[in-house]
């Protein structure tokens, strides 16, 4: 996850997705919540938490599908915490933040 996403203030795409993985393997999240967290670089506040949608659990696939204020962000850089909770309630931080970049729109 070191690449920086590049998104645009108020879009509602393109949906992200991700691989969720522990050492380079695929983690099976076909019975598996998994959510992500979202706030602004140097913030310790979560501006929101949005549930992934799981694409394909065994290969660890699941995208973040934006609502329409998510992206109501001012410009700047962004990170974000993926929580994977599964159907025994036992829960995985993925260690490594997601990083992303909002650019203001010229509307």
């Amino acid at each position: 996850m070191a690449e920086k996403i590049k998104l645009v203030q108020g879009d509602t795409k393109p949906h992200v997705q991700f691989t969720i993985k522990q050492n380079d393997t695929p983690i099976d999240i076909s019975s598996a919540t998994v959510t992500l967290h979202f706030r602004a670089v140097g913030s310790s506040s979560t501006l929101f938490s949005r549930q992934m949608v799981i694409s394909d659990g065994s290969a660890g696939l699941a995208t973040v599908v934006w609502q329409n204020t998510d992206l109501v962000q001012d410009a700047g850089d962004y990170e974000g915490e993926i929580e994977v909770v599964f159907n025994d309630s036992t829960r995985q931080t993925i260690f490594d933040l997601a990083k992303f970049k909002i650019r203001e729109d010229f509307a």
